[in-house]
């Protein structure tokens, strides 16, 4: 760049020379031919133009030269490592859910079961006695009210079918005003193909064990 910008200098002082000096019209040696020619010029450029920098094209990268006995030595070592890795057994991974606490295996944490007296198991063993009553009798109260109400409702289709067929039709086709539900749609939809499905928010505690 100071190269550029000194030839530069030099070249402004010739044309500011030319400029100043009569010119001949036969087209001396300074004449404005010189000037045209510098002003052309792809390696000297004016003041007043833009400058660029020559371009400057980078050089590929020099390979290292490898010594083949260093590579033997390394995959040499690497053979004695694998080697060392295989006489020793492999460590198992616990897995913590089918090891139960040490506090489960302490002898003193033992639960009793509580003493009853003989007055108070007898009185729990006659409430279960007349528990046991109470709900045979509601369930043969039930069983019974059923029977009737079936009874009668057999009765009364017998006699409607009698009096006009397109009634006992109707009252046995099914009511859907019992249960109002509204679907709307496939009853089966398709699942949505590479879909996963979030887990959801969580903890991750799980131990990670290296070998």
């Amino acid at each position: 760049m100071f190269l550029k910008l000194a030839m530069s200098k030099i070249v402004c002082r010739m044309v500011m020379q030319m400029l100043t000096r009569p010119v001949s019209l036969t087209g001396s040696v300074l004449g404005c031919r010189p000037v045209c020619s510098v002003r052309h010029s792809h390696w000297m450029t004016s003041v007043i133009s833009l400058k660029s920098s020559v371009p400057l094209r980078a050089e590929p990268k020099k390979k290292k030269k490898v010594d083949p006995r260093r590579d033997l030595m390394v995959k040499e070592r690497l053979k004695k490592k694998v080697k060392k890795l295989e006489k020793i057994p492999p460590e198992l991974i616990p897995i913590e859910d089918f090891i139960p606490p040490a506090k489960c295996f302490d002898e003193i944490r033992v639960r009793s079961p509580p003493q009853l007296s003989f007055e108070e198991s007898e009185r729990r063993g006659l409430l279960l006695k007349v528990w046991s009553r109470y709900k045979n009798s509601q369930h043969q109260a039930e069983m019974a009210a059923i029977e009737e109400a079936l009874k009668a409702q057999t009765e009364a289709l017998k006699e409607l079918q009698l009096e006009s067929e397109e009634l006992y039709k109707a009252a046995l086709s099914p009511d859907s005003s019992l249960f109002p539900f509204q679907h709307h749609g496939p009853c089966y939809t398709p699942p949505i193909p590479n879909q996963e499905a979030p887990d959801g928010k969580y903890n991750n505690i799980t131990r990670v064990y290296t070998q």
